[in-house]
């Protein structure tokens, strides 16, 4: 166990991707665009950032679709999840980087041996690249992903998922109330918090007066390695 700052004990993290880990929402945005513009569906980046940047991919297509009052099967929403994919896949070839501390953060917690796992709207095949490029993909023992759940955050079924598959890998040696998920938007916090978890959250895409829900705020993950200590 550690201690992050104002006394928040830690036993076990799950973080989300997008905006915590990397910032790749302005190459979703970018995706999304490619994929909808042929469509007269597309959005402005302000648009995505206020309604959808919670949503995984299926979710901001149905949106999208309801925002114009057009019908959406079933194979044409998977297909365009298909297009935008390729898509992302494209834009991530020319540059994904960190945000500032938290390869450090990951890092830390795995040398204390705190159980670490990440809840994301993103598909596997999205995260899967980026982990391999960062060089942290063994660090993390499970991944949930949009590929795992039927409903998007705030919907906190990938944080129930996570924290269950997380703790029967550690036979339950870390207790719920010391679990700690690190979001960026107002979605994840209700759905980690909905699911029982506490949450630091870190300004990289809202300001703090949006993230009042969390436990905890921090401009940059990079504190919360300066400030914890080991018990």
């Amino acid at each position: 166990m550690i201690n992050f700052p104002h006394g928040i004990q830690v036993e076990a993290v799950i973080f989300d991707f997008d905006g915590v880990i990397v910032d790749t929402e302005p190459l979703h945005y970018t995706a999304f665009q490619r994929t909808l513009e042929p469509l007269d569906l597309h959005f402005t980046w302000e648009e995505y950032v206020e309604t959808y940047i919670g949503f995984d991919d299926r979710d901001a297509f149905r949106h999208a679709f309801l925002a114009k009052n057009l019908p959406l099967g079933q194979n044409e929403l998977h297909a365009l999840i298909e297009k935008k994919a390729a898509f992302f896949q494209e834009v991530i070839r020319s540059d994904v980087s960190p945000y500032p501390g938290v390869l450090d953060l990951i890092h830390h917690l795995h040398t204390h041996d705190i159980p670490l796992a990440i809840c994301s709207g993103a598909l596997r095949a999205d995260i899967d690249p980026i982990l391999a490029m960062l060089g942290i993909s063994d660090l993390f023992d499970v991944i949930i992903t949009a590929d795992d759940v039927a409903a998007s955050k705030p919907d906190p079924e990938c944080y129930q998922l996570a924290f269950t598959r997380l703790h029967i890998i550690h036979q339950s040696r870390f207790a719920q109330e010391r679990t700690i998920a690190i979001e960026d938007t107002p979605a994840g916090i209700s759905a980690a918090s909905a699911a029982g978890l506490k949450v630091c959250a870190v300004t990289n895409s809202y300001p703090a007066s949006r993230l009042g829900q969390a436990t905890c705020i921090t401009e940059s993950l990079s504190t919360l390695i300066g400030r914890s200590t080991v018990p």
